[in-house]
């Protein structure tokens, strides 16, 4: 089992930075990728970024080039930098993690969300 923690949620200006975290914990060596989704209301959830056990990242097409997913050196927390936030970047965002083999789309395990709120 594999235990997942977001931290670092909160409100930030149109054009600001925010940085959130998950740590993991628990069989953390069974893990595939790690990563984001997020789910603004009224909308589905979607992939915002992902980090696979060999490093390889992966992003959304609306947050390229806004925002960076990496990993501690023991793989234990992942980290998502996101900067010139839009509005439209409001949403809960959850930290995902597959098991080995298993693919980004249907994670198995889920965080309990962090608010994202970007707003003047």
């Amino acid at each position: 089992q594999v235990h997942l923690v977001e931290s670092g949620g909160g409100l930030v200006q149109p054009g600001g930075s925010l940085r959130v975290s998950c740590a993991a914990s628990g069989n953390i060596f069974s893990l595939g990728a790690m990563g984001w989704y997020r789910q603004a209301p009224g909308k589905q959830r979607e992939s915002v970024a992902f980090i696979t056990s060999g490093s390889s990242t992966n992003y959304a097409d609306s947050v390229k080039g806004r925002f960076t997913i990496s990993r501690d050196n023991a793989k234990t927390t992942v980290f998502l930098e996101m900067n010139s936030l839009k509005p439209e970047d409001t949403a809960v965002y959850y930290c995902a993690a597959t098991l080995r083999a298993r693919t980004w789309t249907s994670p198995d395990y889920w965080g309990q969300g962090t608010q994202v709120t970007v707003s003047s």
